[in-house]
């Protein structure tokens, strides 16, 4: 690939020509995304954003380079920034640290070819674009998602009495559900799925909010299962998308505590019903997410997190992905954060992977290229458009 072009299918000579143009031109809509750094970053803080899982420098003896997604970022980011595809690490960085942040974005964001950018907004360390900055920087659409522990985190901060949390909360969600197209709960990282999943009743909420207030004083934390329970069941109340972070983060969570069939007693709770419930990213977990989403109507998941991460094998995690769930309750995420090589990068492994594992299948006589070109349409786009209403 020439330095300054871009095709996401190189390579993938065996793709017939109608899914071939499918997989090229399709408009995503990623569903779960954050916005991208506002500031200039040394190469440190560059490498440390693309390992999710730790929060310590990186060691001396190693550069994250080294992984599947600095492969990745060699491989298909380093034509649109001037230099050639598999360019050393000091290349690729130099040529990356020339320009601003705001140049990056708009080298990086447009070729992901996302029409609408479904926004958690909730967290971040650094500065990060808001959705309308999203928009004109990449020329697609924005919407957003409402974090859940953050309102509640921002109700204790503000000083609101034990009794009266309950009912402030109700009124922040039904005040956030007028703009926002859903909310998300990081109760993974928090607590864990093992809570009780039972509608917690408002004294039971005033006691647990009383001893959180009483514990955390210096930075609130929202991490009781009372109140995560309690947060969760308001949200789905409101009929809205909630969103659940399922399976591979960072090291504050415990892995094994994030596996979806721990969801299950809230899931065959029938409150849980009200609301369309995204497992999102799910890997390792994402067998178990599919079983999930084919036995209950209102369960949807995706890879988006797990796609980047894994690489140039983001075709066998999405080739698992579609063994066992429905296609109408699959969607597209990239979970992509800080680094708008992240955005592209998801993009561009999910669309291969999707075509090269949808091909075999067509060349083997178990598809028709209509039916491959349908589904990779109603995953990449249309499933998340009917859900979140965009």
């Amino acid at each position: 690939m020439p330095v300054g072009e871009f095709d996401v299918l190189d390579g993938l000579d065996s793709i017939p020509g109608r899914l071939a143009e499918a997989a090229a031109t399709l408009r995503l809509v990623d569903h779960h995304v954050h916005g991208c750094f506002v500031d200039p970053i040394d190469r440190g803080a560059f490498e440390e954003s693309f390992n999710e899982a730790s929060t310590d420098p990186i060691p001396p003896f190693m550069t994250q380079f080294d992984s599947q997604p600095g492969f990745a970022f060699r491989r298909w980011c380093a034509p649109l920034l001037g230099v050639e595809r598999h360019a050393p690490a000091d290349d690729y960085w130099a040529a990356r640290a020339s320009l601003a942040p705001a140049d990056l974005d708009r080298r990086l964001l447009p070729p992901a070819a996302v029409d609408h950018w479904i926004m958690d907004t909730g967290f971040s360390l650094r500065p990060i674009t808001t959705p309308v900055e999203m928009a004109a920087e990449s020329g697609g659409r924005t919407s957003e998602i409402v974090r859940l522990e953050l309102l509640a985190e921002e109700l204790l901060a503000a000083g609101i009495a034990p009794a009266e949390f309950a009912d402030a909360f109700r009124a922040r969600i039904a005040a956030a559900a007028g703009e926002a197209v859903g909310f998300k709960t990081i109760v993974a990282y928090r607590s864990g799925f093992d809570i009780d999943w039972a509608p917690p009743g408002d004294a039971a909420v005033a006691i647990a909010f009383a001893h959180w207030a009483a514990a955390e004083q210096a930075k609130p934390r929202l991490a009781d299962p009372v109140l995560e329970a309690f947060v969760v069941h308001t949200a789905l109340a409101t009929g809205r998308p909630l969103q659940v972070h399922v399976g591979f983060g960072d090291r504050d969570l415990d892995l094994h505590r994030t596996n979806p069939m721990l969801l299950l007693p809230l899931l065959r709770r029938p409150e849980a019903a009200r609301a369309p419930i995204m497992l999102l990213h799910c890997y390792p977990y994402h067998r178990e997410a599919g079983y999930l989403a084919q036995a209950f109507d209102n369960v949807y998941f995706d890879v988006g997190l797990g796609v980047n991460y894994v690489g140039a094998q983001s075709r066998q995690v999405i080739a698992e992905s579609l063994e066992l769930a429905p296609f109408a309750k699959q969607l597209y995420s990239s979970d992509a954060f800080g680094l708008p090589e992240l955005h592209l990068v998801g993009s561009v492994l999910w669309r291969r992977g999707m075509a090269a594992v949808l091909a075999r299948w067509v060349a083997e006589g178990e598809w028709s290229e209509a039916d491959a070109c349908r589904v990779l349409q109603m995953i990449g786009s249309e499933n998340a458009r009917r859900v979140y209403g965009v």
